[in-house]
């Protein structure tokens, strides 16, 4: 604390703690004069009781000076978005999101291709059995199997990742690797951004996988999809 003092990071009146003290104090109290440069009057002015962190800001305020929500406390600045965020949906943060890596998200995307792949597989099967055989071999009829086809896929995608991601925060796969998509508070991904989110993805897809290998080197492990949808994908 005495060396942060002398740099300038703790001022007179910063409320400070250590092991052994009942309460945080104002820096002055706890040193008294050996502060050295801490004015008189700041010396004399008393400290307030009791100290709380906003979970929102991370800074220090009077406990009287917060508000408390279950196990958290919030200063009056942050309240109005705190209160808006718990109207939308969003989690309460007792502190940083705690972001999924670069392979637990591979794995969840893996699941799903399989998952996927395997229904298109089936669907186009099927579909190839009974309209071939309504068509012949005609080339245009292949050629409209496969815009319907692809047609049906697209559809099936789009609505898996939407209904799920909107509704639950998560598709199968990510939700067998217990991870989820969240704003970049931590509050539910809505209808409307997780569509955006899916064309996003096939964006990432479509430069070579960048856009994805880019999760794997960013702080806040977002992949290409996350960052122009701000979206942050979380461990449960």
């Amino acid at each position: 604390m005495d060396e942060f003092a002398r740099g300038g990071k703790i001022q007179p009146d910063t409320l400070v703690w250590r092991e052994g003290m009942a309460n945080w104090e104002a820096y002055n109290t706890t040193r008294g004069s050996a502060a050295g440069s801490v004015p008189a009057a700041a010396a004399s002015a008393a400290p307030p009781t009791q100290g709380a962190v906003c979970s929102e800001c991370g800074k220090l305020f009077a406990i009287e000076d917060t508000i408390q929500y279950g196990d958290v406390r919030v200063c009056a600045a942050c309240k109005p978005l705190f209160v808006q965020r718990l109207a939308e949906g969003g989690q309460v943060r007792s502190g940083a999101l705690n972001y999924a890596g670069f392979w637990t998200r591979f794995g969840a995307v893996f699941l799903d291709g399989l998952l996927l792949g395997a229904v298109n597989i089936a669907i186009s099967m099927v579909a190839g059995l009974g309209f071939g055989a309504a068509v012949g071999a005609r080339p245009s009829g292949q050629v409209g199997l496969q815009l319907v086809l692809f047609a049906i896929q697209m559809a099936i995608g789009i609505s898996y990742e939407v209904i799920l991601i909107g509704k639950y925060g998560a598709t199968l796969g990510k939700k067998a690797c217990k991870i989820k998509v969240v704003t970049a508070d931590g509050g539910r991904v809505s209808y409307a951004r997780a569509f955006g989110r899916y064309f996003a993805k096939l964006l990432s897809t479509f430069t070579c996988l960048i856009g994805y290998i880019m999760a794997a080197f960013d702080a806040e492990k977002r992949a290409l999809h996350d960052r122009i949808c701000d979206t942050r994908v979380i461990k449960k």
